[in-house]
């Protein structure tokens, strides 16, 4: 009878504990992707951006600047649990650093070191 009684209470808290571990993840939304996932992809790019000659120093320091103040507001934000709204306003601010990545990319303000001047030679 003991050992009915330990093998039904170990059931028992194994799948409450897993239970209360899928109630505090995520749930999956179409169009969400992981934020770590997608702030190492943009930093990928800055970084290529760089090596490339495609970015400035000054687009490089700008766009740092922006994943670095949207790294400290994530964490603000996990501090008390990550909420639907607050994931939506760092999927948008990554939009923005992602739009203006592409375009410094693509504006053929290239830097100067040998790779191309200003005037695209």
């Amino acid at each position: 009878m003991k050992k009915t009684f330990a093998i039904a209470a170990l059931a028992a808290i194994t799948a409450t504990v897993g239970f209360a571990g899928s109630a505090n993840a995520a749930p999956f939304r179409p169009g969400f992707e992981n934020i770590n996932a997608r702030q190492a992809q943009i930093m990928q790019q800055i970084n290529f951006g760089q090596r490339s000659g495609r970015l400035t120093f000054g687009e490089v320091r700008g766009l740092r600047d922006q994943m670095r103040s949207i790294d400290f507001l994530e964490a603000r934000y996990r501090r008390g649990g990550l909420s639907f709204g607050e994931r939506a306003d760092l999927d948008r601010r990554l939009d923005r650093v992602q739009a203006d990545l592409r375009r410094e990319m693509n504006d053929r303000d290239h830097r100067g070191d040998g790779h191309r001047d200003r005037r695209g030679f």
